[in-house]
C-alpha cells in the first residue's frame, strides 16, 4: 500500500504522523512510505532520517494526498486540506467530529473512509489511541496551569506547591479517566492539595488506593463542583465521552463563584469542553480571561512536547496501520473489532452512532 505522511499544518502543530522507526517498520511490509519534506523537523525527525528508513521524500502536502492510499496523520485535517482528501482513501488521525459539524460535512463529501484514533477501543473498553496523548495531555495541564496561576499572567498568584509555613495551592480534577489521573498525579507531586471528582466509583475508588493521602475523591455532581469551584486555584476539565461532545460540568454563572484569578485547564477541549465557556486557544495565544478566570484551552497540547508525543503516538498506532496497511480497511476491521469501532464516516456515510447524536442525524 502506498502510505502518506504530510506535515501538520495546525497551529503550533510539530508533531507528526510517524517515526522513521514506523517507516522501517512499513517498509520491511513491502508498503511504499511518502513522507511530505520537513514534516518530522518539529519533532527532531529530519528527511535524511526517514531517507534511511526507506521513506519518499515529497516537497508538497498535495503530492502526498494525491498519491497514497492511506493518510497517517496526528490531527484532523484543516480546511485547507479538505480538498485534499480523496474518495476511498483511508485517513488515520484524530478527527474528533462531534465538535465540528464543517470537519464532518467536508469528511462526508470527500467520500473518504475516517478512522479516528480516539473511538478505536479495545475488549476492556479503554482507548488505546488516545491513552498516550491523554497521558501527556493531563501531565501538562498541571505545568500550563501551574504557570498561568502567576500573577503577571493574571492568575492568582499562588504557587501550587506552597513552602514551609503556606498552604499549599488547591487543584479540582474533573474526571478520574487517564487525563484526570496524571493531572492529578502531577500536581500531587508538587505538593498541591487534589480534589478529583467522577461519577464512576470504581474510578474513584482506584484513584484512594493508589495516590497519596492528599489527593481526595468525591463523587460528581453539580452540588459538590459549586462548592469547590469557590476554594480551588487551578480546575482540570479532563471528561471523555467516547466519541462524543463532552458535557457542561462548569456553567458560564459559575465562573462568578470563583475567586479571581482562578485557572481553569479545559483538556476535553477536543469534544467541545466541559466548561461552557471553553473555545480552542493556540500555543500561539493559548488563554483569555472571563469575569477574571483564566481559560487555557489549547487543543493540541501535546504538540508542545512533540518529541516525547510523536513517539508514544506512533508506539500505539503502529499496529494498527500496519494491519490497515497489510489487509486493507475492509479486512482489517472486519478482523480486528477494536479497529472497527475506529470507523466514523465511511464513503459519505456516518457509521458512529455518537456523532450522529452530536448533530441529531
Amino acid at each position: 500500500m502506498k502510505i502518506g505522511i504530510p506535515k501538520e499544518i495546525k497551529n503550533n502543530e510539530s508533531r507528526v504522523g510517524m517515526t522513521p522507526a514506523g517507516v522501517y517498520e512499513l517498509t520491511k511490509y513491502g508498503h511504499t512510505v511518502y513522507i511530505q519534506s520537513t514534516a518530522g523537523e518539529g519533532s527532531g525527525f529530519f528527511d535524511n532520517d526517514y531517507k534511511k528508513a526507506g521513506a519518499l521524500i515529497l516537497d508538497t502536502i498535495g503530492q502526498v494526498y494525491g498519491i497514497s492510499e492511506m493518510i497517517v496523520k496526528v490531527k484532523e485535517p484543516t480546511e485547507v486540506e479538505y480538498a485534499l482528501v480523496q474518495p476511498q482513501q483511508i485517513v488515520f488521525t484524530y478527527f474528533h467530529f462531534a465538535s465540528s459539524e464543517a470537519l464532518t460535512e467536508a469528511m462526508i463529501k470527500s467520500k473518504s473512509i475516517c478512522i479516528a484514533y480516539e473511538t478505536v477501543e479495545d475488549d476492556e473498553g479503554t482507548l488505546p489511541l488516545l491513552t498516550p496523548m491523554s497521558e501527556v495531555a493531563g501531565r501538562m495541564a498541571i505545568q500550563q496551569g501551574a504557570k498561568y496561576l502567576e500573577k503577571p499572567v493574571k492568575g492568582r498568584g499562588v504557587l501550587l506547591g506552597g513552602v514551609p509555613g503556606v498552604a499549599p495551592g488547591r487543584v479540582l480534577v474533573l474526571g478520574a479517566g487517564i487525563v484526570g489521573i496524571q493531572a492529578a498525579k502531577m500536581a500531587a507531586g508538587l505538593g498541591a492539595h487534589v480534589t478529583i471528582l467522577d461519577i464512576n466509583m470504581k474510578r474513584l475508588r482506584y484513584v484512594n488506593d493508589v495516590m497519596p493521602p492528599h489527593v481526595v475523591t468525591e463523587f460528581s455532581n453539580e452540588f459538590n463542583i459549586r462548592k469547590h469551584i469557590k476554594t480551588h486555584d487551578l480546575i482540570i476539565g479532563g471528561v471523555l465521552l467516547k466519541g462524543a461532545k463532552a458535557p457542561n460540568l462548569i456553567t458560564k454563572d459559575m465562573l462568578k463563584e470563583m475567586r479571581p484569578g482562578t485557572v481553569i485547564v479545559d483538556v476535553a477541549v477536543d469534544q467541545g469542553g466541559c466548561v461552557e465557556t471553553t473555545k480552542p486557544t493556540t500555543h500561539e495565544d493559548p488563554i483569555y480571561i472571563i469575569d477574571d478566570v483564566v481559560h487555557y484551552c489549547v487543543a493540541n497540547m501535546p504538540g508542545a512536547v512533540p518529541h516525547t508525543s510523536t513517539m508514544a503516538l506512533t508506539n500505539v498506532t503502529l499496529p494498527y496501520v500496519i494491519k490497515l496497511a497489510n489487509l486493507g480497511w475492509q479486512k482489517a476491521t472486519e478482523k480486528d473489532a477494536c479497529l472497527q469501532k475506529g470507523l466514523n464516516i465511511v464513503e459519505g456515510e456516518i457509521v458512529y452512532d455518537e456523532i450522529k447524536e452530536a448533530f441529531q442525524i
